[in-house]
């Protein structure tokens, strides 16, 4: 079986697809990887061929959109959902088309494997009349499908391609994920995924470090992680969008994490602070505050009471997956969405308030809350009695042999 996976977006998107493309190459099949140069580096060492072609779509969208060629959205905040529609759907689509095009001529696949938020790949399936399947993410699940579909029509249109009235073409061929069926965070018309279970790692070869026999074991551990926090095109984003006099306050980059790190400092836990880089002032750090680059997140959430996330999906499967509680501080993009979601399954709870005291009181009641620690350890047993990702690549060749 011949497999296209198309992919944009941040390293978390292509993490995402990550572990259904190795299982598909363990499998013998030949995948053939089409994504942002920047991206290639998180398939190191994967049986597939990966070619890095794509710019950033969304950096793409933001352009066209202060130059006036694209719509503004009726909202304008880092969490709208019109404005992330604008940004995965708008014009600058036929662009990422025309790359993804040639290649998948070339390489006939048998069936296409997208991220979630790459629509690129769906017109392409749509071209060739190639199977689709997008893969587990949370921007493809936060974006509505009844509302993208005008702007899909839109671009259906420009390129030559029949038209649609159903929404839900965009799952025709049904769509991947890891939540179980009574966690989805799917839109209600998304149809029940072909599930399979989160993986206990995604990076090969991942240990814990020699700093988690040093922590403390006589308070709860609590990982705290802010993904990439914002990245350049979000900040980019904020900074234009205050010249054009939308009403967004000013961002300290810095701010999420030193607010993370001084509430941290305020309970009574052990904590692990992974930074990713960003800045932050390690000053405020209590003792029992640890704050470093990075952790293999999903190895320490084995060990965790509380976790402190963003609400990135790929960090809320692993949450699952470990059976522990979330506090939620949403960043941008889906996840708000997500976040509200989280409280909504009480899986955890949304941290909507800037400022330390929010954050503390939530954690705190968080960690004696016995009811969310048992709703998390429910959820945890669903997600563990799912089968393994072989019944991902089992329905993608169904798929190609149909």
């Amino acid at each position: 079986m011949r497999v296209l996976c198309s992919i944009t977006g941040s390293p978390s998107h292509a993490r995402a697809s990550l572990p259904l493309i190795r299982a598909l190459g363990e499998a013998g099949h030949d995948v053939l990887v089409v994504t942002a140069q920047a991206l290639g580096s998180v398939l190191d060492g994967e049986n597939a061929r990966v070619v890095g072609v794509y710019a950033d779509i969304a950096r793409q969208g933001m352009r066209l959109l202060f130059e006036g060629k694209l719509p503004i959205p009726k909202e304008f905040s880092r969490f709208a959902h019109d404005l992330w529609a604008t940004l995965g759907c708008g014009p600058q689509l036929a662009d990422a088309y025309a790359q993804l095009l040639p290649l998948a001529r070339d390489f006939r696949p048998d069936v296409i494997l997208r991220d979630g938020y790459e629509f690129a790949a769906l017109l392409v399936a749509e071209t060739l009349g190639v199977p689709h399947v997008p893969a587990p993410s949370g921007s493809g699940q936060f974006l509505d499908p009844e509302l993208i579909l005008p702007m899909l029509n839109d671009r259906r249109r420009e390129l030559g391609l029949p038209e649609t009235d159903d929404p839900t073409a965009v799952y025709r061929h049904g769509r991947l994920d890891c939540m179980p069926a009574a966690y989805s965070f799917a839109r209600a018309l998304a149809p029940e995924a072909v599930a399979y279970r989160q993986p206990r790692t995604v990076t090969r070869g991942e240990t814990l470090p020699d700093w988690f026999a040093e922590l403390p074991d006589d308070r709860p551990l609590v990982l705290a992680s802010l993904g990439t926090g914002l990245p350049a095109t979000v900040l980019e984003f904020l900074d234009k969008a205050r010249e054009f006099g939308a009403p967004i306050p000013a961002y300290d980059p810095a701010e999420p994490l030193n607010t993370v790190v001084e509430a941290l400092s305020a309970l009574d836990c052990t904590a692990v602070v992974s930074t990713l880089g960003l800045p932050v002032d390690t000053t405020l750090a209590a003792p029992h505050v640890r704050v470093v680059d990075r952790f293999p997140q999903q190895l320490l959430l084995e060990h965790a009471r509380l976790f402190l996330t963003h609400g990135g999906y790929n960090s809320i499967r692993e949450a699952v997956r470990a059976g522990v509680p979330m506090a939620v501080r949403p960043m941008f993009g889906d996840q708000q969405y997500n976040a509200l979601r989280v409280a909504d399954l009480k899986l955890g709870d949304h941290i909507a308030t800037r400022g330390p005291e929010p954050m503390i009181e939530t954690c705190r009641r968080l960690l004696t809350d016995a009811t969310v620690t048992d709703v998390a350890r429910q959820a945890q047993q669903e997600m563990l009695a799912q089968p393994g990702i072989e019944a991902a690549v089992s329905h993608l060749e169904h798929l190609a042999n149909q």
